[in-house]
């Protein structure tokens, strides 16, 4: 069992930046792939960033590549999102989520945490 715990998030102006933590509770939590998620109002939840267990491969949306970097901390039980040069259309509510493999489809993963806001005004 893993439990995922999100905090970061607030309230920026466009070009700003945030970073996002997800803490893990658990001792397996370097043997999970983690990743990203985000929901705006009215929309599916949708891939942002994954990182695979060991934090040698990273993935990303293309919509966030070349702004946003995700990265981990193992011996923490964190993962982290980094989030520069911030567009209003980046507002969503954010997930961190833990899975078995490294891939872009939410139901692939089985822990979710309960999510943090980011609001980026123009």
């Amino acid at each position: 069992q893993v439990q995922l715990v999100e905090s970061g998030g607030g309230l920026v102006q466009a070009g700003g930046s945030l970073r996002l933590s997800c803490a893990a509770s658990g001792r397996t939590f370097s043997s999970y792939a983690m990743a990203w998620f985000r929901q705006a109002p009215g929309k599916e939840r949708e891939f942002v960033a994954v990182i695979n267990a060991s934090g040698g491969n990273t993935g990303y949306a293309d919509s966030v590549k070349g702004r946003f970097t995700i990265s981990r901390d193992n011996a923490k039980n964190t993962v982290y999102l980094q989030m520069n040069s911030l567009k209003p259309e980046d507002t969503a509510v954010y997930y961190c989520a833990a899975g078995r493999f490294a891939v872009v489809r939410p139901r692939t993963y089985n822990y979710w945490g309960q999510g943090t806001q980011v609001t980026v005004s123009s």
